[in-house]
């Protein structure tokens, strides 16, 4: 698989956008303005102030009404609160508008020409008077209340578009990071959790086996084959079933037990009633591998406590394990950081990891969605 090393945040990008819209569009009057001598500021001043009405129904439709709405599955519910916040702004715009009560001419050139349609001269000479159609041939300004109207569907659909362009080029990039972390922990499980000392004190203890019970001998070799199977072809896929989730939990504990003897007590609580649901592969693998590497001493005591459950839509794993001191050469804590980083990609923030830790118990709480 070719891995992206490259990656670019493109929400960077959406600030100088949006500015660089709103600058183009208030220096529209000073770029494209019939001055003929200079800058009629009181006109560009009175443009720059119908233009506020956009700017507010940009910021409510940024960050209102597209989180709270349309990002929300309320898609039909944001078109029509939109649509009717646009017409009541305009038809406000339409009753402010002194422009639309003006008449077509100055009151006194209106009745001059009510008084005498023609000038004397025609009349005289019995000619036709000249056309008028030369007199007024400056168009009216397009109303305020239409240029409201079409300035207002052109700026949301470009908020609206630039976002949701945003948050797929993010998607896409989230996925490839995904994809990437998700082999980087796969190799990185292969090649140090579960470490070459591991299967061959497996085998070992097997081979141990072989001479004193068969049967229990042959087990463990199936367990350790489905340990290996889900390794190597099931962790591949995105998603993979709780089921086989815990049948790889169960077979990696009864594998460690060959090597433990009865001073270490391994408690395992997992409901006898599986949902028929997926989840990412290989969630718990660290955890299980950093209680079973640290939680364990040849010396003292040992316990290890296992809780899996599924409520209100949600699955609890719960680990805990003997505490004891570490050596001063050994490494700890790259598990779980991985697991940490891991679950934030795949969950963002709906997920809760909690460790607890005294001088005698170690423990951890997972909590992910179903």
């Amino acid at each position: 698989m070719k891995l992206i090393k490259k990656h670019y945040n493109f929400t960077l990008f959406e600030p100088f956008i949006i500015i660089a819209f709103w600058v183009l569009l208030f220096a529209s009057p000073l770029l494209f303005g019939r001055f003929e001598n200079q800058i009629e500021w009181d006109e560009v001043y009175t443009v720059w102030i119908n233009y506020l009405p956009l700017l507010g129904l940009f910021l409510v439709n940024r960050f209102v009404l597209l989180p709270k709405l349309f990002f929300k599955q309320k898609k039909a519910f944001y078109f029509i609160t939109t649509s009717l916040i646009i017409l009541v702004i305009s038809a406000t715009i339409y009753k402010m508008d002194g422009r639309l009560n003006e008449p077509n001419f100055p009151p006194q050139r209106a009745e001059r020409m009510s008084e005498n349609r023609s000038p004397p001269m025609f009349q005289e000479r019995n000619f036709p008077p000249p056309s008028n159609q030369g007199r007024n041939k400056n168009p009216k300004p397009i109303p305020l209340y239409a240029n409201f109207l079409i300035l207002a569907i052109l700026v949301v659909g470009f908020d609206a578009g630039l976002q949701i362009s945003m948050r797929w080029a993010n998607l896409e990039q989230e996925k490839v990071t995904i994809e990437k972390e998700s082999v980087e922990n796969q190799l990185a499980f292969l090649k140090n959790q579960v470490s070459p000392h591991f299967f061959m004190n497996t085998l070992n203890n097997i081979h141990a086996l072989v001479d004193i019970d068969a049967e229990e001998s042959k087990k463990a070799i199936i367990k350790l084959s489905n340990l290996m199977r889900h390794l190597l072809y099931d962790s591949e896929e995105k998603m993979t079933p709780i089921k086989k989730e815990i049948e790889f939990i169960n077979s990696y504990i009864e594998l460690m037990k060959l090597r433990f003897s009865d001073k270490v007590k391994i408690n395992v609580k997992i409901p006898l009633e599986i949902p028929n649901k997926s989840i990412p592969p290989l969630l718990f693998t660290s955890l299980l591998e950093n209680a079973f590497k640290h939680g364990i001493s040849y010396k003292e005591a040992s316990f290890i406590n296992i809780s899996l459950s599924f409520i209100e839509g949600q699955l609890q794993f719960s680990i805990e394990n003997s505490n004891h001191p570490k050596k001063d050469n050994e490494a700890s804590g790259i598990g779980i950081e991985n697991t940490k980083k891991r679950l934030a990609l795949l969950f963002k923030d709906n997920f809760d990891f909690n460790i607890s830790e005294t001088t005698a118990i170690y423990k951890v709480n997972l909590n992910i969605p179903l």
